[in-house]
Formats: C-alpha cells, structure tokens, sequence
C-alpha cells in the first residue's frame, strides 16, 4: 500500500518512550533506569538512513540508555529533556535543510499533537492515546516498540521508490 503523503518525507523524527519503546520504565536503581528497545525498529532506522534520509529523536525525558541507543543507530540528532517539542522544530529543520512538508512525527501520547500538525506527516503508533490518533494522519499497525518504527519506515522507502534497491542489499 503506498501513500502519497510519504513520497517526500526526508526526514523521519520520533518520540521515544511509547514509540521506539513500549513506554515501560524500569528503575535499577537508585539513579539508573532501562529501557527496552525493539531490534527491527532499529534496523528499520539504519535502512532509512543507508537510503540517504534523516532520522532522529525528541523526547520529554532523559535516559543513558536513549543516549546509548541513539549513538548505535547513528541517529542525526537526538533531543532529551524536551517540554515543548514543537518549538525546537523550527531549529531542526533549518539545521538539517528540511521543509515541514518533508518532515514525519511519530508520536504517541498529548504531547506529541501539536508538534504532529507542525509537520507534513503527523503518524501514530497503534496504541497511542485516542485524542493522538484522531490527530494523526497516519496510523500504524504495529504498536510503539513492537514493530510500528519498522512499519514506517518500510512504507517511506515503499512510497519513495527506494524499497526495491535497499533490499537487494540485503539479500
């Protein structure tokens, strides 16, 4: 299934507890946390990134674990501790040369709806709150941190024409 609404996105920006994770929080100690990401959505990102397009994070809380994983995954640029999503968006497209229109939001709770309508692509993950998906232009399959980051990506790089050349590197 293809959208016509991905065909131009450049630049892919996730929320990350409820999106890239389940939203689940474990403390290991007295200032320790971790937290579980899904291996597939992680390759989906290096998938998109191989194709030339832009990925990264903004997130309300701060973790070592997301600073971790977001340096594995090479993400271009990753924003920890962020309130108000929606008024650093204007510095990032700038910094990474993108229009609105060519931007996606994959959020899944309240505060990711404003940042969402900020963008070309507003998507939410299947279990996200219901005021996030009406919202929402898209809406995935697959839950946060269970598949829908690689649902997402698979469908840009379908919708881009670029799936077919990114999986014969694959196989």
């Amino acid at each position: 299934m293809t959208d016509s609404r991905l065909k131009n996105i450049t630049l892919l920006i996730l929320d990350v507890d409820g999106v890239l994770t389940p939203g689940e929080i474990t403390y290991t100690g007295a200032d320790s946390e971790s937290k579980t990401f899904y291996v597939k959505d992680g390759f989906g990102i290096r998938m998109l990134r191989d194709a030339g397009l832009m990925v990264g994070v903004i997130t309300g809380r701060q973790s070592e674990a997301l600073d971790r994983r977001a340096a594995e995954l090479k993400l271009d640029f990753c924003y920890s501790g962020i309130g108000d999503k929606s008024a650093l968006l204007a510095s990032i497209l700038e910094q990474n040369e993108c229009r609105p229109e060519n931007a996606a939001f994959m959020g899944d709770d309240l505060p990711d709806i404003e940042i969402m309508k900020s963008v070309g692509v507003g998507i939410a993950v299947a279990d996200a709150h219901p005021e996030v998906i009406k919202s929402a232009d898209i809406v995935t399959r697959q839950c946060g941190g269970k598949g829908a980051v690689r649902e997402i990506c698979e469908r840009i790089l379908k919708d881009r024409g670029l799936w077919e050349e990114i999986l014969q590197s694959w196989v």
